[in-house]
C-alpha cells in the first residue's frame, strides 16, 4: 500500500476522493479491528499511513470549499 501524495489528491475529482476515503475508512476499520482481535497487522505502519491519507483528503477537502 502506498500513500497517497497531495498532488494526487488535488488531481482528483470529488467523487473519486469521496470514493477514496470511503475505502480508506473501511480498510482502517478493518485494521483496527484485526487489531482489537489480537492478530498482527500486515504492515506495521498500516494504520498510521491510512490515518495520514484520510487527513490528507480532509485536508484538501477543507480548502477547496474555503475557495
Amino acid at each position: 500500500m502506498t500513500s497517497l501524495r497531495t498532488s494526487e489528491i488535488r488531481d482528483m475529482s470529488v467523487e473519486e476522493r469521496n470514493q477514496r476515503l470511503k475505502e480508506l475508512r473501511n480498510e482502517l476499520m478493518h485494521e483496527r479491528g484485526v487489531s482489537a482481535m489480537g492478530g498482527a497487522p500486515s504492515s506495521p505502519g498500516a494504520i498510521r499511513a491510512l490515518r495520514t491519507d484520510i487527513a490528507r483528503i480532509l485536508t484538501v477537502q477543507k480548502e477547496e470549499e474555503e475557495l
